[in-house]
């Protein structure tokens, strides 16, 4: 097994883990989160810890007990502080706000562009320019910013365009004159 496979994962006293077949529920504060474990993998449960396990020995699941391991600690970890990711938006009039269950951005199309946020997602706009996209799924919530980001990816000339906050964009020298 892995290293992080062995590990075992704290559960918060707020937090309820379920396991029904081989459904994994997590529910606490924020919400509740259902994931699949694959069908290789134990799991032993505690009032306090869960730890993952191979069912038969079998070397052919070592390779998900990492993975495992990980998506159950962020749903524990998600129902209780959640996570969130950062955009920024680059360029003249490029702005954002928040309408209803839309996103409506402004993108230098000859047309608004409407993004309809996802159950679970909530979005915030920051001076028309930042994006904070929070949730209780990781997942989910890496999956909305990146479409997000995927509307108008930001291009190397000008940097104009959607980009994660802590993302560094290679920025490429103009045409030279020919003189």
């Amino acid at each position: 097994m892995s290293r992080i496979g062995k590990k075992i994962i704290e559960i918060p006293k707020e937090v309820k883990v379920e396991l029904n077949g081989d459904i994994l529920t997590s529910s606490g504060p924020l919400g509740k989160i259902s994931k699949k474990i694959p069908e290789g993998i134990a799991l032993d449960i505690d009032k306090s810890a869960v730890s993952v396990k191979l069912k038969d020995n079998d070397p052919n699941f070592e390779k998900f007990t990492g993975l495992t391991r990980t998506i159950i600690a962020n749903a524990i970890i998600g129902v209780v502080k959640g996570f969130s990711k950062d955009l920024e938006i680059i360029g003249v009039g490029y702005r954002a706000e928040v309408k209803n269950k839309n996103l409506v951005l402004n993108l230098g199309f000859s047309h608004q562009v409407n993004f309809t946020i996802p159950e679970g997602i909530k979005i915030a706009v920051e001076k028309n320019t930042l994006l904070k996209i929070t949730g209780f799924d990781k997942e989910l919530v890496g999956l909305v910013a990146s479409q997000i980001r995927e509307l108008k990816k930001p291009e190397p000339y000008k940097g104009k365009g959607i980009k994660y906050s802590d993302e560094v964009i290679k920025r490429k020298v103009g045409k030279a004159s020919g003189k």
